[in-house]
């Protein structure tokens, strides 16, 4: 871990004095995200800022708020071009009805970069995620080695017709599939919408109704996840009667983890933005740009630049451990 965030930071430095070897002023890019609430929607936008060729000022970012609607993206998308922006970057809401916000981009000749979530086209420009079914898969395998393949499991899912929840709950369904047929059933699966609070609400009631029944807790991501441990801390109950998992790697999941509550399948939010970053300047600026992030230092031999050409960019998964969890911590100081 140290050894790759050291070469992060050099080529980082490396990355932003050849960036400056060229002049196209005032790029413009809009990222158009669909909510700003998550902690890793946050930091998201922070590694945005933090990109070399954004601190240095060559490039502007205008960031959109989505408000958790669709149509809110979709509009934001025709401001952006109106407004001429040279690329569009979109970590949309939902898998078909932002695909708009793709075949706009594409009619006014705007370089549009994918991130995190999916959509389901493949008209964009480029895609810069991580693999969602993969995420899905590690966090339920976790939990069903954990619950030895039997029991009763619960499933906290993202928003209903998004891609996390779409992918994520086919990797569920995998991990699950791989026990003994009848062995292990997924007793109850609802939306909590990304959202703590809502996902402690929904535990509160299975808890409830399921008094003494639940084995597993899987959590598409980690605010929903934390939620259920609020939830079972707020009725009585002892958490590690549960075996609990989710996504994202933000903070209080890792704090977490490291109390042995729960684990965590880190998703890079640094890496998402700032690969999403590059490979749009370079699809503004041409073959001369040369990545400025430190991201293909840091995964090094796990992800090519290849030109910054690749239609599909996926930024690799971290498993949070006892072992990492501390380093992971620091890096986010």
């Amino acid at each position: 871990m140290k050894k790759n965030l050291i070469a992060t930071l050099l080529g980082t430095t490396m990355a932003l004095s050849s960036a400056s070897a060229f002049a196209k002023e005032d790029i413009k890019i809009a990222v158009l995200m669909y909510g700003m609430k998550a902690e890793f929607v946050q930091l998201m936008e922070k590694a945005a800022y933090e990109h070399p060729m954004v601190k240095s000022g060559q490039v502007k970012i205008t960031m959109y708020d989505g408000r958790y609607d669709a149509l809110v993206q979709n509009n934001q998308a025709e401001t952006a071009i109106r407004t001429n922006h040279d690329a569009i970057i979109i970590n949309p809401m939902d898998f078909d009805a932002n695909i708009d916000v793709v075949d706009m981009a594409n009619d006014a000749g705007i370089p549009v970069i994918v991130t995190n979530a999916r959509l389901n086209t493949t008209e964009m420009t480029a895609e810069v995620v991580s693999d969602d079914v993969k995420g899905g898969y590690l966090e339920a395998k976790y939990v069903m080695d954990k619950i030895g393949c039997k029991g009763n499991v619960v499933i906290l899912e993202g928003p209903k017709g998004g891609s996390g929840e779409i992918q994520r709950g086919q990797g569920n369904e995998q991990a699950i599939g791989e026990c003994p047929e009848g062995a292990v059933k997924i007793i109850e699966r609802k939306t909590a919408n990304w959202s703590r609070a809502e996902g402690m609400t929904l535990m509160e009631n299975w808890l409830m109704k399921h008094q003494g029944r639940i084995a597993g807790i899987i959590g598409q991501n980690d605010e929903m996840a934390l939620g259920a441990i609020e939830a079972i801390e707020g009725t009585g109950g002892n958490v590690n009667d549960y075996v609990i998992a989710g996504i994202d790697g933000v903070t209080d999941a890792i704090h977490a983890v490291k109390a042995g509550q729960m684990t965590s399948i880190l998703q890079d939010a640094n890496g998402q933005m700032q690969g999403s970053i590059d490979v749009a300047l370079r699809h503004v600026i041409g073959a001369e740009y040369q990545p400025a992030s430190g991201l293909w230092q840091q995964y090094a031999g796990e992800l090519e630049w290849n030109d910054g050409q690749s239609k599909r960019y996926n930024i690799p998964w971290t498993i949070v451990t006892n072992d990492n969890a501390d380093q992971l911590l620091e890096m986010r100081k």
